[in-house]
């Protein structure tokens, strides 16, 4: 394995020859990720591009240990997530919120409930329902705690998804296509909230997407093909933003 260059000692992710692999029904072998080496620096926003099926999904899993390299090593805050077992992967498991493309609220339960649920068989150091309030009024869903999910907009249900990722105060919350069921105009106001919420929660986020206008959003832009990271795009520090944008449009290079 080779290393991954150090951009700095905020690193919280840092990827060396990552591949994962599955096999088909066929029982023919399908690489989902190809030797992946990147980093990404704590409290950044960060997004993978790339079109369905060329591995963006499979490295949040990965990251959020919800499933394991075959090859190379995922060091979250120093730790190898990938070797984790036990208590220690729960715990690493908890402190990563994830915010899905298809919502994945419990239809029974009301906003509120849904919010409060992952930790709902927790031990925790805060008051779980005062936090799962603070955090609707805080993406904007104040007074609708107990509005069922069936009687939310998908804009609406989206919100109260982000505000479960956030419930356990972790460090690095990870998106899956968050705008992928919605209308663009409400999909920019979601990922308008969530850099707010990066910036008020100090918070890591990595948000995989195919939609340039989301990507074009975020600090930096990594744009994956057929499992491999083909190139980075630093959008911070872009001095034309419009030519940015142009070539966040343009196919990446394989």
């Amino acid at each position: 394995m080779h290393m991954v260059p150090s951009q700095g000692v905020g690193a919280l992710i840092a990827l060396d020859d990552v591949t994962r692999r599955f096999r088909t029904g066929a029982g023919v072998a399908l690489t989902a990720l190809d030797g992946v080496s990147l980093t990404i620096e704590s409290g950044s926003a960060v997004a993978l591009s790339g079109p369905s099926g060329s591995g963006k999904s499979t490295l949040l899993h990965l990251i959020a240990a919800l499933d394991r390299p075959d090859e190379g090593a995922i060091m979250v805050g120093g730790t190898d997530v990938g070797r984790l077992r036990g208590r220690a992967l729960d715990a690493h498991r908890r402190r990563v919120g994830f915010v899905f493309q298809r919502f994945n609220l419990l239809p029974a339960l009301t906003a509120v409930d849904n919010v409060i649920a992952p930790v709902l068989p927790l031990r925790t150091a805060f008051d779980k329902r005062r936090r799962a309030v603070e955090l609707l009024a805080r993406v904007g869903l104040d007074g609708r705690e107990d509005m069922m999910p069936s009687r939310l907009s998908g804009g609406e249900q989206q919100r109260v998804a982000i505000a479960r990722a956030l419930i356990n105060h972790p460090p690095l919350v990870l998106a899956d296509e968050p705008t992928g069921n919605l209308d663009s105009q409400t999909g920019q106001k979601i990922i308008d909230l969530l850099l707010e919420l990066r910036d008020h929660e100090a918070i890591t986020l990595l948000i995989a997407t195919h939609d340039v206008a989301v990507a074009s959003c975020c600090d930096r832009v990594v744009r994956i093909v057929d499992g491999r990271v083909r190139d980075q795009i630093d959008v911070l520090a872009a001095a034309d933003p419009e030519g940015t944008l142009a070539r966040l449009a343009r196919p990446a290079p394989r």
